[in-house]
């Protein structure tokens, strides 16, 4: 009977599959019991490491300030409160919507949970967490105080920030002035001025200097309308070709430093970032000439830079920090000699937060005094523009009646 004995065969196959089945989930969970192998590390992270290549390319890999404080914030709260550190983590990644950070949180949650120290699994991601973040972050968990260390982080995240949103916030009415005001001349100069030439013409009448002038101007603006794209683009590369010169950088960086009324705006603010990131750098625990060196990396200002570096050699040799920042010329004395007293009593930190403290509110001080001045400045400028085109159109107009009045 060879029909009955597939049959057979088939109906004791069936359950023989019930039977293996139990099996495979119990090689699954023999795993789980062994603890930190239950979860690979290369499983879940794939899909973020993956993507971290575009992210970088397209400029999408870089998180704001506020996001970024905001998550450490929230992270020390949570882990001030006793979870732990992957729950805590879990828990936020939850929270954010889908992106790049999303991607980010979760690959370092697996990498966490995977054996993998927070500052390690931060280390992976420098687009989104700085040299300035992993170290503190490395102190907080050396000393057993990350909860600690987080919070500091994120305040000080937050005074950044609102230095950032003060200096924003005072130069966006200035240039939406002036973004408005160029649009109106430039259809003035395209459309109203070209009508006037054609009235002009029709009179075959001498035009006055400024006239022609304007007239001129219109008609390159008529006729290479292209220039108006392509200049500014030609001059952003070139300005950014001149900037990969270091000498050429420097003098740049040190003009900006001697500007009439924003120079002490980029002064202080530059005072202010370094006293407050490697105060709260030696107030983590983080050694003196590795925060000098993440100083050195954070800060925008050559000039300032090479003072880091002069400092971070004489540390090295034994000698203050006080001396090659008051030979940088960057800080004043009273700045210069409230860093000695701190080497002097051993709060060194706690000096320079109080120098952070101070150069913040003249930070906000100095903005305000540079948008009085902005503000009637492009009024004025604006004011010389439009005297000048109604000059230019009326003047011509005067000399065509008093030819029309002698005939």
């Amino acid at each position: 009977m060879p029909v009955p004995k597939p049959a057979a065969a088939q109906g004791q196959s069936r359950p023989a599959a019930p039977a293996a089945a139990p099996k495979a989930p119990a090689r699954v969970a023999a795993p789980a019991a062994t603890g930190k192998a239950a979860r690979p590390t290369a499983a879940k992270p794939s899909a973020p490491s993956s993507r971290r290549g575009l992210f970088r390319f397209f400029g999408r890999g870089k998180v704001s300030s506020k996001v970024l404080s905001q998550f450490t914030s929230q992270l020390s709260t949570l882990v001030n409160a006793g979870l732990p550190l992957v729950r805590c983590l879990r828990i936020l990644e939850g929270q954010l919507a889908a992106g790049p950070f999303k991607d980010v949180v979760l690959a370092v949650a697996d990498d966490v949970e995977g054996g993998a120290t927070l500052s390690e699994a931060l280390a992976k991601y420098p687009q989104v967490f700085d040299r300035l973040y992993v170290n503190m972050v490395r102190a907080g968990e050396a000393g057993g105080v990350l909860g600690t260390i987080l919070e500091r982080l994120a305040e000080f995240s937050r005074k950044r920030e609102t230095i950032r949103a003060q200096i924003k916030s005072a130069l966006t009415y200035p240039a939406l002035v002036l973004c408005f005001a160029g649009a109106i001349l430039l259809f003035v100069m395209l459309f109203v001025v070209p009508k006037f030439e054609s009235i002009f013409a029709s009179f075959n009448t001498e035009m006055p200097a400024p006239t022609r002038i304007l007239l001129g101007l219109s008609r390159v603006l008529l006729n290479y309308w292209y220039l108006l794209i392509a200049v500014p683009f030609v001059l952003v590369i070139i300005w950014r070709l001149l900037l990969r010169s270091e000498s050429f950088a420097w003098r740049v960086d040190a003009w900006k430093l001697r500007m009439p009324v924003s120079g002490d705006l980029v002064r202080k603010t530059i005072v202010a970032r370094f006293s407050r990131t490697l105060g709260t750098l030696l107030q983590s625990g983080v050694p003196i000439l590795e925060s000098l060196a993440i100083v050195k990396a954070s800060i925008p200002n050559r000039v300032l830079e090479d003072a880091v570096a002069d400092v971070h050699d004489s540390i090295r040799e034994g000698e203050t920090i006080a001396r090659p920042l008051g030979e940088s010329g960057v800080f004043d004395d009273l700045v210069v000699n409230m860093i000695d007293v701190g080497e002097e009593t051993g709060q060194l930190d706690a000096m320079l937060l109080r120098v952070a403290d101070n150069f913040e509110v003249e930070v906000d001080t100095a903005v305000t005094t540079l948008f009085k001045v902005i503000e009637p400045a492009i009024l004025l400028i604006m004011a010389v523009l439009v005297g000048f085109i109604v000059v230019s159109l009326f003047l011509p107009i005067i000399r065509i009646m008093d030819t029309l009045q002698s005939t």
